[in-house]
């Protein structure tokens, strides 16, 4: 077993997502991070604090340029963040006379966070597009299904007779509200980070407000004010997976339960073997779904602990979210993966 389960080659294929862990890879940070030395220079140059000349060739060369992986490494150990040896190295690429205006009045984490949402910003639309594919299953499947009948149970026990479609509402209807939910969370969320030294956009000449402004825009993120310390948009989002997870998790509770010799009420077109027993047929995507929203809901406190910025920046309450989000976004895809698989391939079965 490896540290990470995401990253095994064997465990990823169950647990993970090889579609949305593309954007948390070493290659796309830096392809994002570029993206923002790119456009920072071509906003600088659009209020005339650099020479056109410079950001046209500083925007060609990040267009291109692939730093050395193993410096990047050394200086994220040593200064606690990978962007100022990608800067330097960015810098010597650049070359005289317009090296100097490489990351004007921009700091780490302006570099670092505006990765991250550049690269957030198409994972979003991809889970956005998985629910609204489960929900469209669950719906074909109250159409084709709904009228079945099976036994309501409480608290474990047999309560009163329901239909399928009661089931299947209680499944879908969260799913619905959490897609509402990302709508509203997105403006939030995707704004360009950009502040400087400590937020106040200073060292450029009173032209701070404007420079965000137009990067935002050649970003195609939402302009505002610095978010340094303010991280509740990036715990909304991890709260966010949290919710969608749980109720995956809540589907694959039931179906687990359903499937059960004893119950029989719904049979899956899929199962996990057993290496004693050759007769089983494991209900595991409905498994996963229960393992990874309990995965979530840890990592959940975690996440909020990152709101503890000290004073106007924090190395340990950042560091602390690059451990834990990723994870979070991960587990959500995987969690929509097995659980769009699972619906799909559902027959419920009318008990007498």
């Amino acid at each position: 077993m490896t540290v990470s389960a995401f990253d095994s080659p064997a465990l990823s294929a169950l647990l993970g997502d090889e579609e949305v862990a593309g954007y948390f890879s070493v290659e796309a940070d830096i392809r994002a991070m570029l993206a923002f030395e790119g456009a920072l220079a071509k906003a600088q140059a659009s209020v005339d604090l650099i020479p056109m000349e410079a950001a046209a060739h500083i925007a060609a060369v990040c267009d291109t340029f692939a730093p050395d992986v193993a410096s990047l490494a050394k200086g994220a150990a040593q200064d606690g963040v990978v962007a100022p040896m990608l800067v330097k190295l960015l810098r010597a690429k650049v070359g005289a006379p317009h090296e100097a205006h490489v990351h004007r009045g921009a700091t780490s984490q302006d570099i670092i966070d505006t990765s991250l949402i550049l690269r957030l910003k198409p994972v979003l639309a991809l889970l956005e597009a998985r629910l609204l594919l489960l929900v469209a299953s669950l719906r074909a499947l109250e159409t084709s299904q709904g009228a079945i009948k099976l036994m309501g149970r409480t608290r474990m026990q047999r309560a009163l007779p329901i239909h399928v479609d009661d089931k299947l509402r209680g499944w879908r209807d969260p799913l619905e509200r959490h897609i509402a939910r990302l709508g509203e969370l997105r403006p939030r969320l995707l704004r360009v980070q950009f502040g400087g030294a400590v937020g106040l956009r200073g060292d450029l000449d009173g032209k701070g407000e404007a420079i965000a402004a137009e990067l935002a825009r050649l970003l195609q993120l939402g302009a505002g004010p610095c978010w340094h310390v303010e991280r509740d948009a990036l715990a909304e989002l991890a709260s966010w997976s949290s919710l969608v997870t749980g109720s995956l998790g809540k589907i694959g509770a039931d179906v687990a339960l359903m499937a059960q010799n004893e119950i029989g009420e719904v049979k899956l077109a899929e199962g996990g073997g057993s290496s004693a027993m050759p007769h089983k047929s494991n209900p595991v995507r409905a498994e996963v779904l229960v393992t990874l929203a309990r995965f979530n809901a840890a990592l959940l406190g975690a996440q909020h602990q990152t709101l503890v910025h000290e004073n106007e920046r924090s190395g340990a309450a950042w560091t602390l979210e690059w451990l834990v989000l990723p994870q979070m976004i991960v587990a959500t895809a995987a969690a929509l993966r097995h659980a769009t698989a699972l619906c799909g391939g559902l027959r419920f079965v009318e008990k007498e």
